[in-house]
């Protein structure tokens, strides 16, 4: 993870080069490094799973990044996965997306996780995802958070032999084993 300037907006993150991945964090232009085997692995997982179930039960739309998702002028974020419900769809442009997702999915690595688990979560919560869950490949955990009043709240710590149950996809469940 690389700082590269700070004090900026969504006009100045345009400018940016396509050829590398960036996040607008509280202004500050935060170059990401290409994710490992083990998160684009889990990614794809969880993608195909939730991705089926979405489509399955006709829930709404989801992403993969990297594809932007504008909470603000000064914080444009690219999460591994994302969920948008059908009654929220108006979110949606062609270029990205304009507002919180219902659901949000981050795979944590050595280079994202401390800004995964403090400055997004905050974010999240700030801008009104209503749930947002952390993947920790190393643990072989996910921790699954629900919005509260402007805060997140553990839901549950998912591991090995227990399966995934989410609040706001009422009926989907992944045993971990699958995931890791």
């Amino acid at each position: 993870m690389l700082n590269v300037k700070s004090g900026l907006t969504y006009a100045d993150y345009l400018k940016t080069s396509d050829d590398e991945r960036y996040e607008l964090l509280n202004g500050e232009l935060i170059l990401s490094p290409s994710p490992k085997e083990i998160h684009q692995y889990i990614t794809g997982t969880l993608f195909l799973k939730l991705g089926a179930f979405v489509r399955e039960s006709g829930l709404g739309r989801i992403y993969f990044a990297p594809f932007d998702v504008v909470l603000s002028d000064t914080n444009v974020v690219q999460p591994d996965i994302l969920f948008i419900s059908n009654e929220r769809t108006e979110i949606i442009t062609p270029d990205n997306v304009r507002g919180a997702p219902d659901l949000v999915v981050e795979i944590l690595s050595p280079a994202t996780a401390d800004r995964d688990r403090r400055v997004k979560r905050e974010l999240y919560a700030q801008h009104g995802v209503k749930e947002y869950w952390m993947v920790d490949p190393d643990a072989r955990t996910i921790t699954v958070l629900l919005r509260g009043e402007g805060v997140f709240g553990v839901v549950g710590i998912y591991g090995e032999g227990q399966a995934l149950r989410s609040p706001t996809l009422a009926g989907f469940s992944v045993a971990l084993e699958e995931i890791f």
